[in-house]
């Protein structure tokens, strides 16, 4: 999940267009008070669910984990940087879904792909993830897509495999090139117009560093694209101990204590051995 949080916290300077569009910036700008958005919280807070509840639970159980975890977490922290709908289902006693298919299913959705041992049981799990809030078709599918690619990557999917995958089992066109995509991209909060964007970043990156800052040069909702192309570029290339340093020194305590509890339960486990470095999309 550090991936996806770091992506967050470097994106996050950027969101709603405010950056120049381009891979040359301070990652780690001391100017900025932001250290996360809900982005990760909402990602720790899948995180804290499966491990309260098991990876071997059903659907309510699990169902009803994330609905808690998510409440809990979103009512204490990055208060009023949810979106109007997403806010009312946080503080709701009776919260349910609303046909949303805000690209917030699949920032959050990272824990998942490294948490189960299939794809078959990563994509059924996404999907009860995202149907807790974002029940619509394409809600559902940016989900999964996402946590698919993780485990593909996590188990040594070279990038045209991954690429392969998420084009014939979720419709993206994955045809378009970041120079492609820059020119007009504008800030935009649903998965289809925020997913296939991150998988171009991912694509066409040549390390973890680089992915991040080229889906920040994309501009756009950049703290969740880039949380998105972060989770994925975590599985396929792993992630420094400095940057991991950079991430946890920006967590809260509690934040920070679930992020530790996820890597001690020995999700991280399996690790890719080699790293397919020739892909061009």
């Amino acid at each position: 999940m550090y991936g996806a949080i770091l992506g967050d916290m470097i994106g996050a300077p950027y969101e709603f267009d405010r950056g120049d569009k381009t891979k040359d910036f301070i990652l780690f700008n001391p100017k900025e008070s932001i250290r996360y958005t809900d982005d990760t919280v909402m990602t720790l807070a899948i995180a804290k669910a499966i491990m309260q509840v098991g990876v071997d639970a059903g659907e309510l159980p699990l169902k009803r984990g994330f609905v808690r975890c998510m409440q809990d977490l979103g009512r204490r922290y990055a208060q009023g940087e949810y979106g109007g709908r997403f806010a009312v289902w946080l503080r709701s006693p009776d919260p349910k879904p609303y046909g949303s298919y805000g690209n917030g299913s699949a920032m959050r959705v990272s824990a998942i792909g490294w948490a189960f041992e299939s794809i078959e049981r990563i994509r059924e799990v996404a999907r009860y993830s995202a149907e807790v809030t974002h029940d619509h078709p394409e809600g559902i599918k940016g989900a999964e897509s996402v946590a698919s690619a993780i485990y593909l990557a996590r188990t040594g999917a070279g990038k045209a495999e991954i690429r392969d995958y998420v084009s014939e089992n979720f419709g993206y066109d994955l045809s378009r090139t970041c120079d492609e995509i820059r020119p007009t991209y504008h800030h935009v909060e649903s998965c289809q117009e925020t997913v296939p964007q991150a998988f171009a970043a991912f694509f066409e990156g040549t390390g973890f560093e680089d992915v991040i800052r080229t889906a920040v040069s994309l501009g756009g909702d950049c703290d969740t694209l880039t949380a998105i192309a972060g989770s994925i570029a975590e599985a396929f290339y792993g992630v420094s101990e400095d940057f991991k340093k950079e991430a946890e020194s920006r967590l809260d305590p509690e934040l920070l204590g679930i992020l530790k509890d996820f890597e001690s339960a020995g999700f991280y486990s399996q690790k890719r051995t080699s790293i397919e470095a020739d892909f061009r999309p």
